[in-house]
């Protein structure tokens, strides 16, 4: 580059011999002010930073042990990520939740390709759903394994949506009751009740599952009344992990989120997921399995390499040069955070960045460690 402009009054520069340390001093020929062209290298080296989380390389085979690597980057973690508005609604939204930590569990939106939205709470409840639900448009289905507070928050931020509960985890949670192998004629027969769910694919199967379920209970009712003393005296009922079963079932039945996918108003525009597998394969194993592949960071640093791995999987994420320039690091939130009075720091400001989980129980005054794990 023979010539560059001055920035200030837009003159040609020259150049003007070299510094002591062998740098281009260059010289504006209108105002005779001289400057050194200085490189910014933070760009690129945040690019190299993202592609040691996203990818599978170990610090030990870096050059040096990595100790270079983590001395160039050690800022970046500090810079947070921040879930976009979603303002393009999706016709589907997988949302579920993956816990990277004693009370700190990561809440993903996503469609069939990109991660939507994440938020960082201690418990996947109403509060927590709808912060995350508040960044993305109202999609026409929701699908999710259920949780806490998940239907009040939907019916809440997202009142025209349906809602699909994953047939799966309905699934799963008898099994997690009966087992594979029940002991009982009545646990063999709800267990394949349950399987019998991963198969209906029409609003007739759907029906006489319904009544199916619906005659188990009148047939194994008084089977199911039976009760027992328990060694602190309550009564019990005897065979509680079948009821337990039962209820999960018929709660879902009642609610009407477990046949949604069979809706001919929303099949009529393309079949509808009956499961969340889309964000447990395409997200969430993907998470874990790079939490796996770089095993032995801290819960904070977990956390933060789970909101790199969703943020540059969403739609439009920033380059490298934008990011360092609009993106919040944790001294910034922190001096939010300083600044807020205590109604404020509770009910106002700190949804935006999670529920206060990283200020109150990741960084402590205290001079002695209190780790999660």
């Amino acid at each position: 580059m023979k010539t560059r402009s001055r920035p200030l009054c837009g003159a040609k520069m020259k150049r003007n011999g070299k510094t002591g340390a062998g740098r281009t001093r260059w010289r504006c020929t209108s105002c005779g002010a001289s400057s050194v062209r200085r490189i910014d290298s933070a760009a690129k080296l945040l690019a190299l930073f993202l592609g040691w989380p996203l990818g599978r390389s170990r610090h030990a085979g870096m050059p040096g042990g990595g100790r270079t690597f983590r001395r160039k980057t050690a800022a970046f973690w500090e810079i947070r990520p921040m879930p976009p508005k979603v303002e393009a609604p999706r016709r589907v939204v997988y949302l579920d939740g993956i816990h990277l930590g004693r009370r700190a569990v990561a809440l993903i939106a996503s469609d069939d390709e990109r991660a939507l939205g994440w938020h960082l709470c201690r418990a996947g409840n109403r509060c927590a759903w709808s912060a995350l639900m508040s960044r993305v448009a109202a999609p026409e289905v929701a699908v999710s394994d259920g949780g806490d507070g998940f239907a009040r928050a939907l019916r809440e931020t997202w009142p025209g949506t349906r809602h699909q509960r994953c047939v799966f985890h309905a699934f799963s949670q008898v099994r997690r009751y009966t087992t594979s192998r029940p002991k009982t004629p009545a646990g063999v027969e709800l267990y394949g009740l349950a399987k019998a769910l991963l198969s209906i694919a029409t609003l007739r199967e759907a029906d006489g599952w319904v009544q199916a379920l619906l005659a188990w209970s009148e047939r194994w009712g008084s089977f199911l009344a039976e009760t027992s003393v328990d060694e602190s005296g309550r009564t019990r009922p005897t065979h509680e992990r079948l009821v337990k079963a039962r209820r999960s079932l018929v709660r879902l039945v009642n609610a009407g989120t477990l046949f949604t996918y069979l809706d001919p108003a929303l099949t009529g525009s393309g079949p509808t997921p009956s499961t969340n597998n889309s964000i447990e394969g395409g997200v969430n194993a993907r998470l874990r399995s790079m939490l796996r592949d770089h095993r032995g960071l801290s819960v904070e640093r977990r956390l933060k390499a789970v909101f790199w791995w969703c943020y540059m999987h969403s739609p439009n994420p920033l380059p490298a040069a934008e990011i360092l320039r609009v993106m919040p690091t944790d001294r910034s939130i922190a001096a939010i955070y300083g600044r807020l009075g205590e109604r404020e720091r509770l009910e106002g400001a700190i949804p935006r960045w999670g529920d206060a989980v990283v200020w109150s129980e990741l960084h402590h005054s205290e001079p002695y460690r209190m780790d999660w794990d």
